[in-house]
């Protein structure tokens, strides 16, 4: 059809005429993608540009981010709350229209993309939550109000990724029928053909990964992208792969097909010379025909229609099963359900014996799983040693897509991620887990949900040396100063087993981003709170957990974990020697930072200059809290493979060490 031909167009050159103001951006990709970018929203997607946010609309990820100005020219078409004018000022300070595509920014936008693989597996995990809200809420006798498919497209680029390839391994296992993939198989990436990396047949791959997989080999062929996803959404019991054979700055005279393409702007000639290629007017940039604003301005009412469709059949699910529906509404609006803390574990009492920190998230997950139904998570393969299976519930699988348990095999990169693509659904409060250091893998997830704000819970056990014998290679050490540096995201290390009940407490009240609980392997002793502060103090992110004999103690010992235990023992040392300290117990600088200037001076007394620090790992940022006449105990160092007591021996985390080097500050300060 022309009008077909006129939109593709439109979107195009909205596109490159906001890269060629900007100056900045890559054009080759919307040259060559805008069709079946075209064909998804115009003749499948189910979306709502009035109601962004509607539950049961068709989730999309770019997830070639680098793509963003065409989403935009879409989201502006189609009636989405995004101006021309927001287009024009395409990666300008503060505009609506960033370089990537950022959640929140723009309605319409479902992910934050741009790291090349982040938003497919994003979209697996989207597809899971459909999958398992869909099992969990829909019924046979009324309308379903779970029902709709997660499309992505991905680049060459994109399927190079290992934590696609996790992803894509996982989503066919599980069988996502709902979730289609559009390949831009354009053969180039920046550094020019495919052929200098990547050989492999992808489709071969994905099918043995369980997938649906089709070729269209002209991507400018509008009738057999059509034709193709129309066969993939009829394909139920496997998630589909689409190869659609592209060229990068598709109409670009001396730049399409070619990794020149793929990056800046075409330059005001060439631009010129691509449109008069394409039979586009070059009189004005960012123009819309008038008949393709018509033409697009349907979205807004099939949005409109669809909305109102599902609102009705949500009426009817209402009035047949008014407590699953309450609980549908409270779940997507991501609200706890009243009074879930009273299903929080009760107090443990004191044990000098005590136990891994990492077997209170065990019965934590087991006392308000039946209370908080959308918790759902997982391990890399770790659950029995992190402690992270739902007891009372089977795994997630193709069979049985409302059960709670996460399977992710050793994937910790792709769960991590597709943690986030389950947040983002919405309806899901998601927990993963692994060993600290495996976090490593996790890393570029762990930035983007603190980016977004995701609500998440991260669980992180063998938190230190004190994992012992599988030594270095598993004992992290500058790990937990590397999650501290995440801005937006909360990271707390308790100090004994009702510590972590308060930690989990701050996780779930925790909206604006993700939270990181780092538990130990070994076991560390069970605080006697009749004798020391209250566990709830923890809230607070650091505290008085035993006060000196003396209004002005002579030093402040600070510790985190299973650090805090030898210190208050260190305190008793001390005492013994007529020296008086104070011990604060510091399991999350994020929280602490969160309180007020009197809170936190009142906590770390400014008078006070002697100070020590104690916490096995590196000891990067712990100056900002013992300042220059403190001291830090911990390790600039990786640590050995032996029994974790005779590790924290011989690296000095004991009470006499700890005496030691406070003594040595008192005297030099």
């Amino acid at each position: 059809m022309v009008i077909d031909k006129k939109c593709i167009n439109t979107i195009r050159f909205l596109a490159t005429d906001a890269i060629e103001k900007a100056n900045s951006g890559h054009p080759g990709t919307p040259l060559g993608i805008t069709p079946m970018a075209y064909v998804l929203w115009t003749r499948f997607l189910r979306h709502s540009p009035t109601h962004p946010d509607w539950a049961n609309r068709d989730r999309f990820v770019l997830s070639s981010g680098h793509s963003s100005s065409m989403l935009y020219a879409l989201l502006h078409l189609t009636g989405y709350d995004i101006s021309l004018e927001d287009i024009k000022c395409f990666r300008q300070l503060n505009s609506r229209t960033p370089g990537h595509p950022e959640v929140h920014h723009v309605p319409g936008v479902e992910t934050t993309t741009g790291q090349l693989g982040q938003g497919f597996t994003n979209a697996v995990g989207m597809a899971i939550a459909e999958a398992h809200l869909a099992d969990s809420f829909n019924r046979p006798d009324v309308p379903k109000i779970v029902d709709h498919y997660t499309y992505v497209i991905t680049s060459d680029g994109g399927l190079m990724e290992g934590v696609t390839s996790e992803a894509a391994s996982l989503a066919g296992h599980l069988r996502l029928g709902k979730l289609i993939c559009l390949y831009d198989d354009n053969q180039i990436t920046i550094e020019g053909s495919t052929e200098l990396a990547f050989s492999e047949d992808v489709l071969k791959r994905f099918e043995a990964y369980g997938w649906h997989v089709q070729r269209v080999e002209d991507g400018n062929n509008t009738d057999a992208i059509e034709s193709a996803i129309q066969l993939a959404k009829d394909t139920l019991k496997q998630p589909s792969l689409i190869a659609i054979r592209t060229i990068i700055g598709y109409g670009s005279p001396t730049k399409q097909g070619k990794s020149i393409a793929h990056a800046g702007a075409l330059g005001e000639d060439e631009l010129i010379a691509t449109k008069q290629a394409l039979g586009w007017p070059t009189i004005e940039p960012f123009h819309i025909p008038e008949d393709v604003s018509a033409y697009f301005q349907n979205a807004k009412a099939a949005g409109e229609k669809w909305a109102s469709e599902w609102q009705r059949d949500f009426q009817q699910y209402q009035q047949k099963y008014a407590h699953d529906a309450k609980e549908f509404e409270r779940v997507m609006h991501g609200e706890l359900p009243l009074e879930w803390e009273n299903s929080l574990p009760p107090l443990y009492p004191p044990d000098s014996e005590g136990s891994a920190t990492r077997m209170a998230t065990g019965d934590i997950i087991n006392a308000i799983e039946a209370k908080i139904p959308e918790l759902i998570g997982g391990s890399a393969d770790l659950a029995p040693a992190t402690q992270t299976i739902n007891r009372n519930s089977g795994d997630l699988s193709a069979a049985s897509y409302s059960a709670r348990n996460l399977r992710y095999g050793v994937r910790e990169h792709a769960m991590a991620s597709i943690t986030n693509g389950l947040a983002l659904h919405g309806g899901i409060l998601p927990y993963a887990a692994t060993f600290l250091v495996f976090s490593d893998y996790m890393r570029p997830a762990l930035r983007l949900a603190s980016m977004m704000g995701l609500r998440e819970i991260f669980i992180f056990t063998h938190d230190s040396i004190g994992l012992g014998e599988d030594g270095p290679t598993h004992q992290p050490i500058e790990h937990i100063a590397g999650l501290r540096s995440i801005p937006n995201h909360v990271c707390i290390r308790p100090s004994d087993m009702n510590e972590v009940i308060e930690a989990w407490r701050v996780a779930l009240k925790n909206t604006s981003g993700p939270t990181s609980i780092l538990l130990t392997r070994q076991p560390i002793p069970i605080l006697d709170r009749d004798q020391y502060a209250p566990a709830g103090n923890l809230k607070m992110g650091a505290y008085i957990l035993s006060e000196s004999k003396k209004t002005m103690p002579d030093a402040i010992l600070i510790a985190t974990g299973s650090e805090v235990h030898p210190t208050l023992e260190a305190q008793k040392k001390l005492l013994d020697m007529g020296i008086h300290v104070r011990v604060v117990a510091m399991p999350s600088w994020e929280l602490f930072e969160q309180q007020s200037k009197e809170y936190r001076e009142s906590v770390l007394l400014p008078k006070v200059k002697s100070r020590v620090a104690i916490e096995a790992g590196s000891p990067f940022g712990w100056e900002r809290w013992v300042g220059d006449s403190g001291a830090i105990i911990g390790l600039d160092h990786f640590g050995a493979s032996a029994p974790w007591q005779d590790l924290y021996a011989a690296f000095g985390f004991t009470a006499d060490n700890i005496a030691k080097v406070a003594l040595h500050v008192i005297q030099n300060s």
